[in-house]
């Protein structure tokens, strides 16, 4: 009668055993060291990050026959009916303000619901935290991966806007895909700085939903920047406003506008702003997320 178990046959060992080091903080050097590591096996199980992200997206819409597509349809009917209103008050060719108004608020709300998941990404994941060894910077791409999934769909929109107003694309709308890049990097830094401050302070997701609701209506989405031009004042709503400066080196491109250095210059600071504080503030609390969710 053969063994159950036999050396070296059935029991699988692992070639680097797992060790557990408790110590005290030893400073900035030791926390940059561990968030580094976070990140090294964050990308080691990209296919878990992207398993988990389609797997939200199919747990939201189950049961409904068109799944996500409903907001693709919802998105579809709110620009069709704000273009024609806005475009009358604006006093804009219809032509010209459907296909701005289209990608304008298919990346608003793709930004926006970056940051608002973003801010809850640890707390939602509260069960897999505590239960389950994993770096925290899936759970912080894995709300990325979700949300960049539905941008898929709602994109459905802006392409058949622009196939009937005939918007031509040439090979200067590929410096969309640089900016989508970075889009995607500051939305990952923002997950990691917003989802362990939100964890600690609960009220901040609330404040923050706020803020970007008046952010919608001082950033140049249902209006041009260039209507502001004549009012010294008023146009710092502008020149102040990093949102505009984000959103306008990937729409510009999709819309054939010019995009002025300057521009390109504020977004990449604001963005290395926004990565230099996430990583700051990561190594301050990371260590911590575990006891706040």
């Amino acid at each position: 009668m053969t063994e159950l178990s036999e050396p070296g046959s059935t029991i699988r060992e692992f070639r680097q055993p797992v060790h557990f080091s408790l110590s005290a903080d030893r400073g900035w050097g030791q926390r940059f060291q561990l968030i580094a590591t976070d990140m090294k096996d964050g990308v080691r199980l990209w296919r878990l990050i992207w398993t988990l992200g389609l797997s939200d997206i199919k747990l939201r819409y189950r049961g409904s026959a068109l799944g996500p597509f409903w907001l693709t349809i919802s998105m579809g009917v709110q620009i069709g009916a704000m273009a024609f209103l806005y475009a009358d008050l604006f006093h804009t060719d219809i032509h010209t303000y459907l296909p701005y108004l289209s990608i304008s608020i298919v990346l608003w709300g793709y930004l926006n619901s970056l940051i608002s998941d973003g801010c809850v990404c640890f707390s939602s994941a509260d069960t897999l935290i505590k239960g389950t060894r994993m770096p925290f910077t899936v759970h912080a791409a894995r709300s990325v991966v979700r949300n960049t999934i539905v941008l898929g769909h709602n994109l459905v929109v802006v392409v058949v806007v622009f196939a009937i107003m005939g918007v031509d694309q040439s090979l200067y709308s590929l410096l969309a895909i640089p900016a989508f890049l970075l889009w995607l990097i500051d939305a990952f830094a923002i997950s990691l700085l917003f989802g362990a401050f939100c964890a600690r302070f609960r009220d901040v997701p609330q404040i923050i939903m706020a803020l970007m609701q008046i952010a919608f209506f001082v950033t140049p989405i249902m209006w041009y920047a260039k209507i502001l031009e004549t009012h010294p004042r008023a146009v710092l709503l502008v020149k102040l406003n990093p949102f505009f400066y984000i959103l306008e080196i990937l729409r510009a491109p999709l819309l054939g506008s010019p995009m002025s250095v300057d521009m390109v210059l504020k977004a990449l600071i604001i963005s290395a702003g926004i990565i230099i504080i996430s990583i700051i503030g990561f190594a301050r609390t990371r260590g911590r997320i575990a006891y706040w969710v």
